[in-house]
């Protein structure tokens, strides 16, 4: 089994570097979020997570941050 697996992401609302910078700060806070890698030309994050894919937490996060979750890709 893999210790770490990687999701992708939409995130909408994201304009900037700064706008990058901040989701990669809200999704690396949540728990068993190890790395956040944001696109934001493509509008998604590539997640790296241990164990259980944290997606109620890592939607609230993006939220709270101001931006949209667009669920997996």
């Amino acid at each position: 089994m893999f210790d770490k697996a990687v999701k992708e992401i939409k995130v909408g609302g994201m304009m900037c570097d700064h706008c990058v910078a901040h989701v990669k700060t809200a999704l690396e806070g949540v728990e068993g979020v190890k790395s956040a890698e944001v696109d934001l030309k493509k509008g998604s994050a590539k997640v790296k997570y241990k164990g259980e894919f944290p997606e109620e937490a890592i939607k609230k996060a993006i939220e709270d941050a101001d931006y949209t979750y667009g669920g997996t890709i």
